[in-house]
């Protein structure tokens, strides 16, 4: 199959989850119920009506997060393989995971989100942009590629510490359970007003990796023959990392800390685009938002009580899957 219709197929997978676990969950809703809302939502009776409000306010937000989510990781994952050339890079060896975490439990320690609820999804995202530039300071201009990863590892330790220092430190129990928690990654109890908020920071980030999917094609030729055929690798490299700096402050925002995404995503899909960044790029995008929505499902399914948050699932499930990746190529 050609790249388009692999994107057309995640689409269509896409829409048909969506359906499915809008009706779904502890009251069912009818699917039909859902269509008639949104054909005409003044035709259904007080039953139907209260299932559209359980539908298009509990759950719509939560699955347009866990898809957002989901896309914006898996491209993140998908570029820094490429910029790295790398396929155990993800979007938190740069420190961009972890300096959004580190602002955003900040917020949560000094209780500056009782001023205003856009505080911790905002400090998130400069998070993100502060612990990349940090990470550049400290790599130089023309870093080479091993200088950035170094440099980001050294900041995603250093960013992490810190966190757990505010943890060790909070003001209250009620502090640090709220900042343990948000930790854990989960895309459960929220509105469109997130999905709202963040949705810039995304289709800006798409759109700069986007754009650097040519020069990330380039690349695999190697950095003088990119150089040579007129891409700057320090502006282009910025613009990468800005981009995936965005996505990842961007969903670290509105879901915590939600790892391995970046990583399994790209490796699942990239059978399927014979080894194009460019195309990859597109399709981790896609199946990063199916697959997320399907670990969301996962959580729910698995704990019907005290919900299992996302993010640990996915640790649960990523660290196997990057032994197994380590493995192979120890010995192959």
């Amino acid at each position: 199959m050609k790249v388009n219709q692999w994107a057309g197929l995640l689409i269509a997978l896409w829409a048909v989850l969506m359906l499915l676990l809008l009706n779904m969950g502890a009251t069912a809703v009818p699917v039909w119920t859902t269509l008639s809302a949104v054909i005409s939502a003044d035709s259904l009776t007080p039953e139907q009506s209260m299932h559209w409000q359980i539908v298009s306010e509990i759950r719509l937000p939560r699955l347009l997060l866990a898809s957002l989510v989901g896309l914006s990781l898996g491209m993140a994952g998908a570029a820094m393989q490429g910029l790295l050339r790398n396929p155990l890079a993800e979007p938190g060896i740069m420190g961009v995971s972890s300096g959004a975490a580190l602002l955003a439990v900040l917020v949560l320690y000094f209780g500056l989100v009782g001023w205003h609820s856009a505080l911790l999804p905002l400090s998130a995202v400069v998070g993100s942009g502060l612990g990349l530039l940090l990470v550049m300071l400290i790599a130089g201009r023309a870093a080479s590629v091993t200088t950035l990863i170094l440099a980001g590892v050294a900041c995603s330790a250093l960013f992490s510490g810190a966190i757990a220092l505010a943890l060790s430190l909070a003001p209250n129990p009620f502090a640090m359970q709220e900042m343990s928690f948000w930790l854990m990654g989960s895309v459960a109890h929220r509105d469109l007003n997130q999905v709202l908020m963040v949705l810039p920071f995304i289709v800006a980030g798409l759109l700069l990796l986007w754009w650097g999917g040519r020069y990330l094609q380039v690349l695999t030729l190697g950095e003088d023959t990119a150089s040579s055929m007129g891409f700057d690798p320090t502006r282009q490299r910025l613009g990468l990392l800005t981009g995936v700096a965005l996505l990842t402050g961007a969903s670290v925002a509105v879901a915590g800390v939600v790892g391995f995404v970046g990583l399994m995503v790209p490796h699942m899909v990239r059978p399927l685009v014979k080894q194009n960044p460019r195309h990859l790029l597109l399709i981790s995008a896609l199946a990063g938002a199916v697959f997320v929505l399907l670990i969301d499902a996962l959580a729910q399914w698995l704990s019907p009580g005290p919900e299992l948050k996302i993010g640990v699932l996915m640790s649960l499930l990523g660290g196997p899957f990057f032994l197994v990746l380590l493995l192979r190529r120890r010995y192959v």
